[in-house]
């Protein structure tokens, strides 16, 4: 069962350690999973920062979107294994994808399908004459063959992921806003994301009422104990180790896999 308390991901997106670290000790229990973005990357004191929300017994999704040559990001994905991490971002092709994957080891690697800042007019304007939605469903099918973990994509897609992939991927949801007044375009309401399919979603820090923190737990719980979607998804994960196995020839790696590699008649869809 994934728990309430784990589905709904505050994004830190501010300017300085300092002030997450504020944000964080003000809401307490009420918040048990934070995304890390590039806004706070920026200040030299993320990663001991990561750490100390690891201490807090806080999960950490660190959504670098990382983009770039398939060795380059394999070693920013490496480099990140030694830290308490959750969930990581990767953009691109396949052969970054799999570079990702085959470095990860202790995190889940979620691909970005299409940015929900982009609607069909920017796609055009990109030389992309496609449906949005048929983009997404087919690079979140591409991301589960070649090893992700899961995906994200905007809520107006999942339910077309659901019924196409059912739920062989992990769906983490951007772009829920109250009221659309930023540069997401493709948004839904987390109500919608929740009852649609979605695992995760991840809201900005203006969803919360730091005034009464108590009152968003209460509001979290509602939204996901009436979503039908209550349990993780392990197929994807054991999909990602089958890709990885091809590293089964270095030996310092073989420790860091979990049980589910080397007995994979104990991992089984709950």
């Amino acid at each position: 069962m994934i728990p309430a308390d784990e589905r709904l991901i505050l994004a830190l997106d501010v300017p300085t350690v300092l002030v997450a670290k504020d944000l964080v000790e003000q809401l307490g229990s009420t918040i048990n999973f934070y995304k890390v973005g590039l806004e706070l990357l920026m200040d030299p004191d993320v990663h001991n920062f990561i750490d100390w929300l690891h201490s807090q017994n806080k999960k950490i999704f660190v959504d670098y979107k990382f983009f770039d040559v398939p060795n380059t990001v394999a070693s920013a994905v490496r480099q990140l294994q030694s830290r308490p991490i959750e969930f990581i971002t990767v953009h691109g092709n396949d052969e970054i994808l799999e570079a990702a994957c085959m470095e990860s080891f202790t995190t889940k690697i979620l691909a970005v399908t299409v940015l929900t800042s982009l609607d069909e007019h920017d796609m055009k304007d990109l030389g992309f004459k496609v449906d949005i939605s048929d983009l997404v469903l087919s690079r979140a099918k591409r991301a589960l063959k070649i090893g992700c973990d899961g995906v994200i994509s905007s809520g107006l897609e999942i339910k077309k992921l659901r019924d196409e992939i059912d739920d062989e991927l992990i769906i983490v949801v951007p772009g829920i806003r109250q009221e659309q007044n930023d540069d997401q375009k493709r948004i839904t309401t987390v109500e919608a994301a929740f009852e649609n399919g979605a695992d995760c979603s991840f809201q900005p820090i203006g969803f919360c009422n730091l005034a009464e923190p108590g009152s968003l737990l209460r509001h979290t719980h509602n939204l996901t104990n009436r979503s039908a979607l209550t349990h993780l998804r392990h197929r994807s994960r054991s999909t990602a180790m089958m890709y990885r196995a091809r590293r089964e020839n270095c030996p310092h790696h073989m420790a860091s896999y979990p049980l589910s590699y080397h007995f994979p008649n104990l991992w089984r869809t709950v």
